[in-house]
């Protein structure tokens, strides 16, 4: 076949291949919007579950992911990576810290759901991006540009004029943005898939998990578990958990790291949406400062990313 003969047909398959990629994008689009609005009205189910205590659900949550998560890899093949995992003593060990910063996370957010601190939190979540270029700056030598650094001060300023409207060092705030950074930080050290990682370390922490729920029934009879609507939203805090991890990891393979770099923020922005409109709490002129400072910082930064990605691309 000649050279003219074979144009059309490359030309054809060029197309259906546009059109296959297109495709494989609005599914991760999707994915990837569906894990973060899940995140993002997250707060409402803790809010329901507010009498079990952060504890109690932190422990639920753990052991009803653990399930979803076994039956997941059962069904994926997934079990001969964990197999590969749990032998190798290195990435245990890293799993195990990545686990201890997981669930100081999710027992802080949990807690600040109960007490009434939502905006703190989603400002947290706000600042966690910033957070991780900071880490990476001091533990990996990373070198940023001029328009990173200034996105940093602002975020700094930001922290401290929120420090201001509230009344004390925002510790809630900082808490979830350096536990998850450096989650995600250590993570990133242990090599293994979204799932196959999480399982790994809801594993590592469901012996304490089952203690505690053991504990708790003993000490206060069965309590919310006798309860049908409560052993709902418990056994809820699994597929609430594992469900959105699942969906990203889903959408990361198939969108460029900027489109998702977009998105990250729509969970906090959610959560504090939520905080003022559903769940009452204040937001006076200094927290609202603090908030349009952090957006500014955003932009920046994340302007800078898109930026820098273009002229890789180009």
């Amino acid at each position: 076949m000649t050279l003219p003969e074979q144009a059309p047909e490359l030309a054809a398959e060029s197309v259906t291949q546009q059109r296959a990629n297109a495709v494989e994008t609005r599914k991760g689009v999707v994915a990837a919007l569906s894990a973060y609005l899940l995140w993002g009205f997250l707060p409402i189910l803790f809010h329901l579950l507010d009498q079990a205590g952060s504890v109690l659900i932190v422990a639920e949550r753990t052991l009803w992911s653990l399930v979803l998560l076994a039956a997941f890899l059962a069904v994926t093949s997934g079990f001969t990576e964990i197999r590969s995992v749990l032998v190798d003593f290195r990435r245990m060990r890293v799993i195990a810290v990545s686990a201890l910063l997981l669930v100081c996370n999710w027992l802080l957010y949990v807690w600040a759901v109960e007490t009434g601190q939502v905006l703190e939190a989603s400002f947290g979540y706000f600042i966690n991006p910033l957070v991780s270029v900071a880490i990476g700056m001091v533990f990996l030598g990373e070198r940023q540009n001029r328009m990173q650094t200034i996105a940093i001060a602002i975020a700094i300023v930001a922290i401290l004029i929120q420090a201001a409207g509230i009344g004390r060092v925002p510790l809630i705030a900082l808490g979830l943005a350096f536990s998850f950074g450096f989650y995600g930080f250590i993570r990133k050290t242990a090599q293994t898939g979204p799932a196959t990682g999480l399982f790994a370390e809801t594993l590592v922490v469901a012996p304490l998990a089952m203690g505690y729920v053991i504990f708790d029934i003993v000490r206060n009879g069965v309590g919310v578990h006798a309860d049908p609507t409560l052993m709902l939203l418990l056994i809820a805090t699994g597929p609430a958990t594992a469900v959105p991890l699942l969906l990203f990891a889903y959408g990361v393979r198939r969108l460029r790291l900027t489109t998702i770099g977009m998105f990250q923020y729509l969970a906090p922005s959610i959560q504090f949406l939520l905080a003022i409109l559903m769940f009452g709490e204040e937001l006076n002129a200094l927290r609202l400062l603090s908030f349009a400072l952090i957006w500014v910082s955003l932009i920046v930064f994340s302007w800078d990313s898109y930026s820098q990605r273009r002229r890789m691309t180009a």
